[in-house]
């Protein structure tokens, strides 16, 4: 299991007790009202009785919405996950791309990748087991055969290539083209 499943295993459990709670005491509740049924005959005319009843059938539909908006909110994040998972993948690839475009050695798309997931000099050394004039070194030959003089041009070069290569989203206008036109 991974971290995020982990996560919403830990955040699931107090809700999936709170039910298991609820479905005992439903489950007393219904067994309390079939025991006044029997005692009172049928159909019991008591006050209390009624009370409890609709307590008890409250209960139940307590649980069943909650399973429901439980379960429906488990499925949204695994939806969510698909798709920034297949979002990550498309970035890398782009991102790959646009290094075989600049001409990067494999080392040094290594470095890129690993700066462009915020990491710094120090951090990347220690990842590659290498020392930080090395990193250095690689990090000169990338800003170089970019075109830019540091990281954040490079950053910034980097997300307006991203940009650039994303489909064009068609803006909508703020009012529609008619009423736009009536106020000319």
């Amino acid at each position: 299991m991974n971290a995020d499943q982990d996560k919403l295993t830990e955040r699931s459990t107090p809700l999936v007790a709170l039910i298991a709670v609820q479905v005992f005491c439903a489950a007393f509740f219904v067994w309390d009202v079939a025991g006044d049924a029997v005692e009172l005959g049928w159909p019991p005319l008591d006050a209390e009785f009624v009370v409890e009843t609709s307590v008890a059938l409250c209960l139940i539909a307590a649980m069943v919405v909650e399973t429901r908006v439980l379960m429906s909110l488990l499925r949204r994040k695994a939806h969510l996950e698909r798709q920034l998972s297949l979002a990550a993948g498309a970035f890398h690839d782009i991102a790959e791309a646009q290094f075989r475009q600049w001409g990067l050695t494999p080392s040094e798309q290594d470095v890129a990748m690993l700066m462009l997931k915020g990491m710094s000099i120090p951090e990347i050394a220690r990842i590659r087991g290498s020392a930080e004039g090395t990193v250095k070194s690689h990090l000169n030959g990338i800003y170089r055969k970019a075109g830019v003089t540091g990281r954040g041009a490079f950053l910034s070069l980097f997300i307006e290539d991203l940009m650039a290569a994303a489909p064009a989203v068609p803006a909508t206008p703020a009012e529609p083209p008619a009423v736009a036109a009536q106020g000319r």
